[in-house]
């Protein structure tokens, strides 16, 4: 007995095939798609475009940045063209359209941001409302994290202390030394061999100079090099350039705090003293309108003497300390910055070498410490 079953496949033998061009669509498309969720979720591309992580990262090294690995953050500003920067051209012509924001998210991540991690980050300074930029569209950066959530940090001549302790310094930290010479010139070559910076020249025997630590001892041993002594700027001497911006914290780039780091559920009194130091944090990146009424202090248009902070807040500075714009200048960096950790040197170009030693052979794939 033959059984005919009522429903069966059909076939279609004369099924037309996709033209080259339409196969050469799809694959843009799915590659379009795919290096789209990558480079959204899991890693990008960053390369370093000035000298503050020098000699830990160079001008001209290319980096993999992983974002699992604090968690991938979703787009504020879904709506832009992908692989491009937030603005181009000399017109600053806009990349995204920002008639749609959306609230900050950040997916599960594999780790918390350490002390000594190298993190990438869209810059603080520019939540000013005369940028006018969504967070994602801000200046990417690249520094290290001295102080998480609830530390407390100071600066005393230059050295680092997180809650009373000396920080370790990076291996390959830089800082500048005023240079006296016995009036015969330096060799530039012998500058150029020890990767030494001149910033400045105070008079005709004296130089500023970023120098790295490997070399300091083998400078002073030239000749014609009378002293070699570290940079400072002394305490008390304010400078209104360093965060906090106010003469009341007489505060400089190597003199500074303490100052706490905000945490997500860390409650502080509000005075005089806070709202200089964690106004910026309240009202640009926590989105509260904040007015002075007298000596009372009203949130929201709410009288208040406390305030309980929302995010998780971090102090990132550059290993080339005298080379470098960060924390100290512009304050602490909101969770809701962070881009994800800096892993590996995939590539580095010197752009001042030769054809031949454009490349840093010795930086190819080099894990970033």
């Amino acid at each position: 007995m033959n059984w005919k079953l009522p429903f069966t496949k059909k076939t279609d033998g004369n099924k037309p095939k996709k033209s080259k061009t339409r196969e050469w669509v799809d694959a843009i498309l799915f590659a379009a798609i795919a290096s789209t969720i990558i480079r959204g979720l899991l890693f990008s591309a960053y390369a370093i475009p000035s000298g503050s992580m020098e000699g830990s990262l160079l001008t001209g090294d290319y980096l993999f940045v992983s974002k699992i690995s604090y968690g991938p953050r979703m787009p504020f500003t879904p709506v832009s063209i992908p692989f491009l920067e937030s603005t181009i051209t000399k017109y600053n012509i806009k990349t995204y359209w920002d008639g749609i924001k959306l609230p900050y998210f950040r997916l599960p991540g594999l780790a918390e941001i350490k002390k000594g991690d190298i993190v990438v980050f869209n810059k603080p300074e520019e939540a000013d409302a005369s940028y006018d930029r969504p967070v994602d569209a801000r200046t990417n950066l690249i520094k290290r994290c001295q102080a998480i959530p609830g530390d407390m940090l100071t600066i005393v001549n230059g050295q680092v202390f997180i809650n009373g302790k000396a920080a370790p310094n990076a291996e390959k930290a830089q800082t500048s030394y005023e240079v006296v010479t016995n009036g015969t010139d330096i060799n530039p070559q012998v500058l150029s061999d020890m990767n030494i910076e001149v910033r400045g020249q105070k008079d005709a025997n004296t130089f500023e100079m970023i120098i790295p630590k490997a070399y300091v001892a083998t400078l002073k041993g030239y000749s014609n090099i009378k002293s070699v002594t570290p940079v400072v700027q002394q305490a008390g001497n304010y400078d209104e350039a360093v965060f906090p911006h106010n003469e009341k914290f007489k505060w400089n780039q190597d003199n500074f705090g303490p100052l706490v780091m905000p945490k997500r559920g860390m409650t502080i009194p509000l005075n005089d003293s806070t709202m200089i130091l964690y106004r910026r944090a309240i009202e640009l990146y926590e989105n509260n309108k904040v007015a002075l009424n007298g000596k009372d202090i009203l949130i929201n248009g709410k009288k208040t003497d406390s305030y309980t902070f929302k995010m998780n807040y971090y102090w990132m500075m550059g290993d080339n300390r005298h080379n470098s714009l960060d924390s100290r200048f512009w304050g602490y960096v909101p969770e809701d910055h962070v881009v994800g950790k800096a892993m590996i040197t995939w590539m580095s170009v010197d752009s001042t070498g030769t054809f031949f030693d454009k490349i840093r052979w010795n930086r190819i794939f080099k894990p970033i410490k």
